[in-house]
């Protein structure tokens, strides 16, 4: 650039023109457009495990698929962990710190001696039930029990939850604990086998199982010894059990006010020491009651020094009309409120541990993870309200997770916390199920908030409100492969039966089958063969309606190992031969397949009898086809009844032929040979036509009287003139001659019937009358009918095609055209 003579591109007029980098302005913003525009479809998360000897890929889009395992499949034996991987575990396995300022460390007094004895008891191998009301301090027991036993055990102190978990999931849980079995979960057999080598100190807090399903536990794990927590409403253990029970009692007076004291951080006075002698006696002792009346004390100290911070900003108002305003005390709380402080202490928290508080009673005690709260309360900073409420003791650790403590949730739902839990919870299943979704959520995350989306799909169900059923859908739909794939059986059997029952409320069809189709893969890994072919065989008759192919195909897979499994054959149809769904245009096909077609008319033959029955249709058909049907039968009676006849006139005519060839003389016999003019007809010769029987009769018969001549008689159209000579008595004319139509002086002679048979079927009766009368002249008023000489024969022959005249004697053509007189 040169410093005295300033360029065009100083100027921005340089080559860079507007309309000439426009296009690479514009790629240049093409790598943002996949993270604000159109963005391209996630992957879905299909995960491989094995389970027993079966190979289960997780399909979150048509199912999950399952298939023997090949032996090159097969994994390999677990590998049991190290000491420092057991403590890496254990420390990752605990609840999350809440933020904020830590919490002050409660001592454990009174439980000195319960302390000694439990160790004690596990050191020579026997299992042990601690019971005790809730709020009595077991879990702080527990921790230091589990502490000084953390050598006693080749497997060291392994640390589970019962907290709704039968005993198969203790013992699922209880084999990942202390085994490195990636995408592993042994069948029954496998896993007995495996945990019964196991030698800890297993320590199971909030036990929910008694009874049989407690000694299955202990059965199933001889080489470890049980240290149980659990409350007296659980089942008892049954009397032959090995397991010893220890009872946890409150403390005494003093031990109480130490325990407030230690939560204030300071001594009480002779006023809060008297009124926390009155709540140990209505609390029995119990030191959670102590930690949370603590927490209103020093909730008490903080608002009073605020009180006092505020007044140190104002002047002393000396010239005050009524004087100097002495700072208004707070009083203690009452019995009641001491006794039941959860409304209290939330009234003087922030108003995001306020709102976390009605999701956790929405949710019905569960506490989501404070990476949840931002997103779910609307507050950035919300999740500093989780080390609020912890320090207020309204939480107790469960697992790896928080949740109300014991009482807190009866107390809030009094206080009207519970108003609109129905949307918080909506809101939360919304939240969870984009979240348990999306791709970037590890199964182990979604496993771990396992009970809030249980939860929150349990207050959504049963609901009543428009939408809630489909939000339940989406959620279970989005969090059954994640918990399938987090080997967290017993929580993905609870979602998908939570997800069937709101799919069925919903009315989606797709989902109730992908529901029943998961069911019945879970069944079918856990060896329930008949559950798993009701489950799978439901999703494929469901998936059959609705021309799911590719789901109905995975179906039928999964119900070919069940079948193959319990060794009965299958019986469903096979894939690619299931009847297609009817489309709204046509009837649907009979399950039993379609009737094999049968001709509507079968062959008739002479010597069988014919049955004319009408067949009821299974559907009702059009009235044209029904007509058809009738018009069929109707000829076929005809044609029976037309070849019936015919037999009879052939035998007539066959007969009478032969009578009359022996008695008529032979020049009544009339040859086929005849002479004709040009003038007798206006279409020339008669011989030109061709000679038709069939025409011929039909003509014949379906004349009707002829009109008379100009002479007064009555003329055929042709005059048939038979020359000399006989003919045989077998043959008859081609045409036929119409008789005269006035009486002549000469009586006519019929000529013998003829023998040959006719060439047409007649399609109609013919008539069977016989003419005896020829017309006569129009003039005569009384005509007279010339009679036949011979009267033993019969005047007309009956044929196939009608009544045929016969042709009389020969007469000349002058003859016939002379008129004649009466």
């Amino acid at each position: 650039m040169d410093p005295i003579n300033r360029g065009p591109e100083e100027y921005g007029h340089g080559t860079d023109r507007p309309g000439d980098d426009a296009g690479r302005r514009r790629q240049s913003r093409d790598p943002l457009t996949p993270d604000l525009g159109h963005q391209t479809p996630q992957q879905s998360r299909t995960v491989q495990l094995i389970s027993g000897d079966f190979l289960l890929t997780v399909n979150p889009v048509d199912g999950s698929e399952i298939e023997p395992c090949r032996p090159g499949e097969r994994p390999d034996a677990p590998v049991r962990y190290t000491a420092a991987q057991r403590v890496e575990r254990e420390r990752a396995a605990a609840p999350p710190v809440p933020p904020g300022p830590p919490a002050p460390q409660m001592p454990l007094l009174e439980r000195q001696e319960e302390r000694e004895r439990l160790v004690r008891l596990l050191a020579r191998g026997r299992s042990v039930c601690l019971t005790g009301p809730a709020g009595s301090g077991r879990t702080a027991l527990l921790d230091a029990v589990a502490a000084d036993c953390a050598d006693l055990a080749p497997d060291g102190v392994v640390r589970l939850s019962g907290y709704k978990r039968s005993a198969a999931e203790l013992l699922h849980a209880l084999f990942e604990a202390v085994h490195s079995a990636p995408l592993h979960r042994p069948d029954r057999e496998q896993l007995l086998s495996l945990v019964r080598g196991i030698g800890a100190v297993v320590v199971v807090d909030d036990l929910e199982l008694g009874g049989a399903a407690l000694q299955e536990l202990l059965d199933a794990t001889p080489e470890c010894a049980f240290l149980l927590a659990a409350t007296p409403d659980v089942s008892a253990p049954a009397a032959d059990a090995n397991l010893e029970e220890v009872f946890l009692t409150g403390l005494d007076r003093s031990a109480s006010i130490a325990l407030m004291e230690h939560v204030v951080e300071r001594a009480l006075t002779d006023e809060e020491a008297n009124w926390a002698g009155d709540l140990w006696f209505e609390s029995e002792g119990l030191p959670l009651r102590f930690v949370q009346a603590g927490a209103l004390l020093r909730q008490r100290d903080d608002l009073r020094a605020g009180q006092d911070a505020f007044d140190g900003y104002e002047d002393d108002p000396a010239d005050a009309p009524f004087g100097r305003v002495e700072p208004a005390g707070l009083p203690l709380p009452s019995l009641g409120e001491g006794a039941a402080p959860a409304a209290l202490l939330a009234s003087r928290l922030s108003e995001a541990a306020r709102e976390t508080l009605r999701f956790a009673v929405a949710l019905g005690g569960e506490v989501p993870h404070q990476a949840h709260l931002p997103a779910l309360v609307g507050d950035t900073h919300a999740d500093a309200a989780l080390g609020e409420l912890a320090l207020s003791g309204l939480l107790s650790p469960a697992g790896s997770r928080y949740r109300l403590a014991a009482g807190v949730l009866a107390q809030l739902e009094a206080s009207g916390y519970d108003e609109s839990a129905d949307a918080h919870a909506r809101s939360a299943a919304q939240h969870y199920a984009w979240w348990a979704g999306h791709p970037s959520v590890t199964p182990e995350r979604a496993v771990a908030e396992a009970d809030a989306l249980l939860a929150s799909m349990t207050r959504l169900v049963p609901g009543d409100a428009p939408g809630q059923a489909s939000v339940a859908v989406l959620l279970a739909r989005s969090a059954a492969p994640a918990f399938a794939a987090g080997m967290q059986w017993g929580a993905w059997e609870k979602v998908l039966r939570a997800g069937l029952e709101a799919a069925r409320i919903a009315g989606e069809v797709a989902e109730e089958a992908y529901f029943h189709h998961e069911l019945g893969v879970l069944a079918l890994c856990a060896g329930q063969l008949d559950r798993a072919r009701a489950e799978l065989e439901a999703s494929i008759g469901m998936r059959g309606a609705l021309a799911d192919k590719a789901g109905a195909v995975a179906g039928r897979r999964a119900l070919a190992l069940v079948a193959d499994r319990s060794g009965e054959p299958l019986q469903s149809t096979p894939a690619g031969e299931e009847v297609p769904a009817p489309r709204h245009d046509e009837s649907a096909s009979p399950p039993s397949g379609v009737p094999e077609a049968k001709p509507l008319f079968p062959r008739l033959t002479d010597t069988s009898a014919t049955l004319i029955a009408r067949q009821e249709p299974p559907r009702p058909a059009p009235s044209a086809g029904r007509m058809g049907v009738i018009r069929g039968a109707r000829r076929n009676l005809v044609a029976v009844g037309a070849g019936a006849l015919l037999a009879a006139v052939l035998g007539t005519v066959v007969t009478l032929g032969a009578t009359s060839g022996s008695e008529d003389p032979d020049g009544q016999n009339v040859t086929t040979e005849q002479s004709a003019s040009e003038d007798d007809g206006e279409n020339g010769l008669p011989a030109d036509e061709p000679a038709d029987d069939t025409a011929t009769d039909e003509d014949t018969a379906g004349d009707g009287p002829e009109s008379p001549g100009p002479s007064g008689t009555a003329s055929p159209s042709t005059s048939g003139s038979p020359s000399p000579g006989t003919s045989s008595p077998g043959t008859s004319p081609e045409t036929s001659a119409s008789s005269s139509g006035s009486p002549s002086d000469r009586p006519t002679h019929d000529s013998p019937s003829p023998t040959k048979k006719p060439t047409k079927t007649p399609t109609t009766p013919p008539d069977t009358g016989t003419p005896s009368e020829t017309p006569t002249d129009p003039e005569s008023p009384d005509p007279t009918p010339s009679e036949s000489e011979t009267t033993t024969e019969p005047s007309m022959s009956d044929s196939a095609s009608g009544p045929a005249e016969t042709v009389t004697a020969s007469a000349t053509e002058e003859e016939s055209a002379s008129p004649t007189t009466a």
